[in-house]
């Protein structure tokens, strides 16, 4: 009896209360709905760069006056510049940085990164890394830098990491030369700069899942490839993004794109191998259930441009009308976050 009176009296004031137009969802508010979760700050953005001021080599190059207007630009607004180590341990550990926190990597150590790039970051009080191969240095090619050169970077705070000995095509190597490629490199660090590099770049950005194996098993506490998009703490720290800058993408629009940029969370991604065994690929992968719903994700790439994209609840699965041209293509994925900003997810495809 005393049930049913309650029961009746709620219908009777929800009545009432629909009857008035009050009847919303910021008002009566069922105690079974969602509410999401503020968005942990595991995350960052890591830009990288080649040369600087070397206009014979545009694919690999920034201007100085492109590079002069990135630095004044993160200079200028609400962004942190952090040592890339600093971020990967902070995520490895559990922590959270700053939003909008970016890294700022060189690769191949050029001189001009010695000549051009140090003496500008200096200026502004940037740190950075640079990923070394060993071959070039110590065989004293011109336009590489020296190891004198390196030790004063590490000196001045510089973080050094690899990037093999010989800047192979690492997923085309036997996994004994892989090996062989990453202890020599190590031994050659600890000799000349006195430890071993803790991060590392894969030369070209090309890895396979054996390559990955092999990196894990040298003692490198993450590694990062080529393609575009927002780091964040996740099980593939061995597969880690950056966005690339040279002379024909240099513009601050694209900068400033990639620093606002956020996450785009994904997981089981298929195929698990960069390096295809079939051509075009079935692509997918599973989307964070905090980011759903994922109506408005896009795809692209290089070859065909906007791709269909089937979505099955938190799943995405992209098609390509025809093959991956190669021997290295890209599908880039996005969609809108909060406040006029976006979400990134790179992958690079080898076409053997």
């Amino acid at each position: 009896m005393c049930f049913m009176y309650i029961y009746r009296l709620f219908i009777l004031i929800l009545c009432v209360v629909t009857s008035l137009g009050l009847f919303n969802t910021t008002i009566f508010t069922p105690a079974f709905s969602q509410v999401v979760a503020p968005e942990k700050q595991d995350y960052a953005t890591v830009i990288m760069y080649h040369r600087f001021g070397e206009s014979r080599y545009p694919t690999t190059n920034v201007s100085i006056e492109q590079f002069e207007s990135h630095l004044e630009f993160i200079a200028q607004g609400d962004y942190t510049v952090a040592p890339l180590i600093d971020i990967i341990e902070t995520l490895q550990s559990g922590g959270v940085v700053k939003d909008k926190t970016v890294a700022i990597t060189v690769d191949d150590a050029y001189l001009s990164v010695y000549t051009q790039a140090w003496p500008r970051l200096k200026e502004f009080g940037f740190p950075f890394t640079i990923f070394v191969a060993t071959d070039p240095v110590d065989n004293n090619l011109r336009n590489y830098m020296s190891w004198d050169q390196i030790r004063e970077l590490l000196e001045n705070g510089v973080t050094i990491g690899s990037q093999t000995k010989s800047h192979p095509h690492m997923h085309r190597l036997s996994p004994i030369k892989v090996e062989q490629e990453l202890m020599l490199s190590n031994n050659r660090f600890l000799e000349e700069i006195g430890q071993y590099p803790q991060l590392f770049a894969y030369p070209y950005g090309e890895y396979s899942l054996d390559v990955i194996k092999a990196v894990k098993d040298a003692g490198f506490i993450a590694a990062f490839g080529q393609n575009s998009g927002v780091l964040f703490a996740s099980d593939a720290m061995f597969e880690l993004p950056r966005f690339a800058f040279n002379e024909n993408y240099g513009s601050i629009d694209r900068l400033k794109l990639a620093l606002y940029g956020k996450p785009l969370r994904v997981k089981d991604i298929a195929p698990q191998d960069m390096v295809l065994s079939e051509n075009p690929p079935s692509y997918g992968f599973t989307v964070d259930q905090s980011l759903m719903p994922i109506s408005q994700l896009r795809c692209f790439s290089g070859e065909y441009g906007k791709l269909t994209v089937e979505v099955l609840g938190p799943r995405a699965e992209i098609r390509l009308p025809g093959a991956m041209k190669g021997p290295r293509s890209r599908i880039n994925c996005t969609m809108p976050a909060d406040n006029g900003r976006w979400r990134w997810f790179g992958r690079q495809f080898l076409v053997n």
